[in-house]
């Protein structure tokens, strides 16, 4: 049975399809979105520290694009360090059971040739 959003429409750029793809694509934007939601609330230095291999650069601009797309949200505290840390808004919430299929789907199909 073929649902609704997989239908054909007229452009696929119109698709919930697209937009959301539009949001997520990126190497590390899956990862990021799920080490937020493992810790609630992380600092810069713990998220790179934790996804080990990504540059600063790469985290900076992932992280600005997640922000500027309302998945997660940045909060600054005016002091010196300056401290800034991540969370998921609301709107990056709604996402999480997305990441928990996917990952269900992992682990059902790890080791398997598909």
């Amino acid at each position: 049975m073929e649902k609704d959003c997989l239908k054909t429409v007229e452009s696929f750029d119109k698709t919930g399809f697209n937009h959301t793809m539009s949001l997520i694509s990126g190497k590390y934007k899956l990862t990021v979105l799920y080490a937020i939601y493992r810790f609630k609330v992380i600092r810069y230095n713990e998220l790179k520290r934790y996804l080990g291999i990504v540059s600063h650069k790469t985290l900076s601009g992932t992280l600005k694009e997640l922000e500027a797309d309302n998945l997660i949200q940045r909060k600054e505290y005016p002091q010196i360090p300056p401290k800034v840390e991540y969370s998921l808004s609301n709107q990056g919430e709604t996402f999480i059971p997305i990441l928990y299929s996917l990952c269900e789907w992992g682990e059902k199909h790890m080791g398997m040739q598909i």
